[in-house]
């Protein structure tokens, strides 16, 4: 940590084995780039773009991802079962919190950083979604409730989910509490990145990390033939092209509040 800062990379949605190696191609240049304290990237797309396994989760560790949110796809692969009772595992994959409490996994973990306790959660939206969870606005209340006296110099929030305008009312909700909230699932960047009125870094959706030149990561001939013949089609996710990397790079002052977030973007030719 740089002073009394700390600096946190995010990653969105990062899609298959296209986008496992263009995170392996361009974090270590982020890192020596932006030196952030921890990195973070969603993963409920890493393995064949739906689901988690071990190896996946390995793969991203070594290349220097701490630790994992997620989302509705974390649950594809049966792997991920085995996973969340493995402490390894449990401790660094946070599965989306408003899950009934007796699903596998955390919902919400802290984490030392340096000297600091940071709280880190994740949330599943319920707008448009085919998955019947619990309220997150009130949830996130609860949480932030019951670890008040752990202190948490900040507290940080994955927001998993379709409407734009649930992301942005929790921004508000949360906002002077939460040290950052950040969109995932619609793997689109908004770039809406601001810092809200309290105190809280916020994005709709940071945008996937994946094959650029399809539909949101999926080979785009299956999915154009599925919207002129409404027919089922199987998602291929291409293992070389052109690759995009999105992220934020969020900065929390001392009081636990964020002084910036700023979208990141690069693009390269995964062989």
């Amino acid at each position: 940590m740089k002073g009394n800062e700390m600096k946190v990379l995010v990653f969105g949605d990062i899609v298959a084995k296209i986008g496992r190696e263009a995170i392996k191609s361009t974090l270590p240049g982020l890192r020596d780039e932006l030196n952030p304290d921890l990195i973070i990237g969603n993963c409920e797309n890493l393995a064949q773009g739906k689901g988690v396994s071990a190896n996946t989760i390995d793969e991203m560790v070594e290349a220097g991802i701490d630790l994992f949110t997620s989302g509705n796809h974390l649950w594809n692969r049966n792997d991920v079962f085995d996973m969340l009772a493995d402490p390894h595992y449990a401790d660094i994959i946070i599965r989306p919190a408003n899950y009934p409490s007796s699903v596998p996994g955390k919902g919400w973990n802290l984490f030392t950083v340096g000297a600091k306790s940071v709280l880190v959660v994740n949330f599943l939206g319920r707008v448009f979604s085919e998955v019947m969870t619990d309220d997150p606005f009130r949830l996130f209340d609860r949480i932030i409730a019951e670890t008040a006296d752990r202190r948490p110099y900040a507290v940080l929030a994955d927001f998993h989910g379709e409407a734009t305008s649930e992301k942005i009312a929790f921004g508000w909700h949360v906002d002077g509490r939460a040290a950052a909230v950040w969109g995932t699932h619609t793997h689109v960047p908004t770039r809406d990145e601001r810092v809200l009125p309290g105190g809280t870094a916020y994005i709709t959706d940071v945008g996937m990390t994946g094959y650029r030149d399809g539909v949101i990561g999926v080979d785009r001939e299956p999915i154009l033939r599925h919207f002129m013949t409404q027919l089922p089609v199987r998602h291929e996710f291409p293992s070389s092209g052109e690759a995009v990397v999105n992220a934020a790079l969020i900065t929390i002052e001392e009081s636990g509040k964020a002084a910036a977030i700023r979208h990141i973007q690069k693009t390269l030719t995964i062989d």
